[in-house]
């Protein structure tokens, strides 16, 4: 039985409760195509607080083991630590991450609660599994939410994922944000099979997942709610977003509201000690070894190279390292199955050349459509692009993994003399500021983060 009436009206107060929610989703999702965001955040007074609304599906929420430490440590009154990881929805502000925190300290209002943003607009769970270490982690937290269903669903990604959070003591709980396209899927009282994946590593961990987009894509199937629109259409329904991904805060509140009735059916669940042992993985080459590094702490680096400072993406990168001459490069070692970059992406962004272990290497397309994992082979060097439809006119966040066999590898990266030919890259209509300002576009240059590796970095003279 699906009851939602008191959700339904809430949602459509706030579509129609001023300029903020008006807007489109530039500039709703600014801050996660513009830069990185504070690691940590507050929540602001305009935020609302959801109500967790009388929709009631049984496939909304899968329980499984619970987050019983988190609850427990909560009811106590200590002082909680919660991080989102995820994409853009969740980097962004509002997606359903401020909503969320919102509703935890409403829950708990003794305990002082603080909170992290590790969201990467554009990026899923194979940077995800490199970085949780470094971003959420090395801060304690209490309970992780991890979303990254519409950013590839890779599965032995969010495996790697959940072994390192459970291995660090935290509770998980995966939630899936969807797509257009899944609306009907899910009205049908079906899971998508980009969700079931995941949901096979939820269930072998024990974790709980909720399906943030259930309720939505009932109310669109009852001519309640529009998943894709304009702006200013939301005379008697709900919309849900301007590009059918991200949600507007109409759209964002339903899927906190999701979130909210989980935690409630979560903290009703008797309490139980689960194991702090892991079970053997699903996908034994799964990313639990994934992690990022500063660069110079473990690369050489030749040529002309300058350390920098980005303001907006210092959360990110304190440090960032810039080379525009050609032929600059950086060398490190590492034992294990594959590594990449955490770069810049703008207007002079250039193009790579790899070599590992001394011969030139070549890129093969994606070992799974929707990732950033991408093959090697040996033979004639053909650059790898950093430049892409993205760059039009701004700075932003990208990644690029590359996957060999097991092994030991010396890895040589170079800035290339190619310039990409960026015009067909943006396509004609986006063609307006590198006609403007044709000097930025013909520049060449690296803007190097982190090193992602999954395996380990072997210092100069080790094994």
């Amino acid at each position: 039985m699906r009851r939602y009436k008191s959700t339904l009206i809430a949602a459509l107060w706030l579509t129609a409760a001023g300029p903020l929610l008006a807007q489109g989703n530039n500039d709703l999702i600014a801050a996660s195509q513009g830069g990185a965001s504070p690691l940590y955040f507050e929540v602001s007074p305009a935020v609302p607080l959801v109500k967790a609304g009388d929709f009631n599906h049984g496939k909304e929420c899968i329980p499984r083991n619970g987050l019983p430490a988190f609850f427990a440590k909560a009811k106590a009154g200590k002082p909680l630590l919660i991080a989102f990881i995820g994409g853009s929805i969740t980097q962004g502000n509002a997606g359903y991450r401020p909503q969320v925190l919102r509703y935890v300290k409403h829950m708990f209002p003794r305990n002082a609660i603080t909170a992290i943003n590790a969201g990467v607009s554009g990026t899923g769970t194979d940077l995800g599994a490199c970085r949780v270490q470094e971003q959420v982690l090395q801060y304690k937290p209490d309970l992780v939410f991890v979303e990254f269903a519409v950013n590839g669903a890779y599965a032995p990604g969010m495996e790697g994922i959940v072994r390192q959070v459970k291995a660090a003591g935290a509770e998980v709980c995966m939630i899936y944000t969807i797509t257009g396209q899944q609306t009907a899927i899910y009205a049908s009282g079906q899971v998508p099979t980009s969700v079931q994946g995941l949901e096979t590593v939820a269930a072998h961990y024990g974790v709980p997942s909720v399906h943030l987009g259930m309720e939505a894509s009932f109310l669109e199937k009852e001519g309640k709610l529009t998943w894709k629109g304009h702006a200013n259409d939301t005379s008697g329904h709900i919309l849900f977003s301007t590009d059918g991904i991200h949600p507007l805060q109409a759209g964002g509140n339903l899927y906190a509201a999701a979130i909210a009735r989980s935690l409630e059916k979560l903290q009703r669940l008797p309490h139980k000690s689960a194991s702090r042992q892991l079970p053997e993985p699903v996908f034994p080459d799964n990313w639990e070894g994934g992690r990022m590094y500063a660069p110079r702490s473990i690369a050489q680096f030749s040529g002309s190279w300058e350390q920098i400072t980005k303001p907006q993406f210092a959360a990110w990168f304190p440090a960032i390292e810039k080379t525009s001459e050609p032929g600059a490069s950086f060398s490190f070692r590492f034992r294990g199955t594959g590594f990449g970059i955490f770069d810049i992406g703008g207007p002079d962004a250039g193009q790579i050349t790899i070599e590992v272990n001394g011969r030139p290497m070549q890129v093969q397309p994606p070992l799974v459509p929707g990732t950033q994992v991408y093959r090697l082979v040996e033979g004639d060097s053909l650059p790898v692009n950093r430049f892409n439809s993205y760059c039009n006119n701004r700075y932003r966040g990208q990644h690029q993994f590359f996957t060999l066999p097991e092994g030991n590898y010396t890895v040589t990266i170079r800035l290339s003399p190619q310039q990409p030919d960026k015009r067909a890259i943006l396509g004609p209509q986006q063609w307006e500021d590198i006609t403007k300002h044709p000097e930025k576009y013909a520049q060449t240059a690296l803007y190097l983060g982190r090193i992602l590796l999954k395996g380990v970095p072997v210092q100069p003279g080790g094994g």
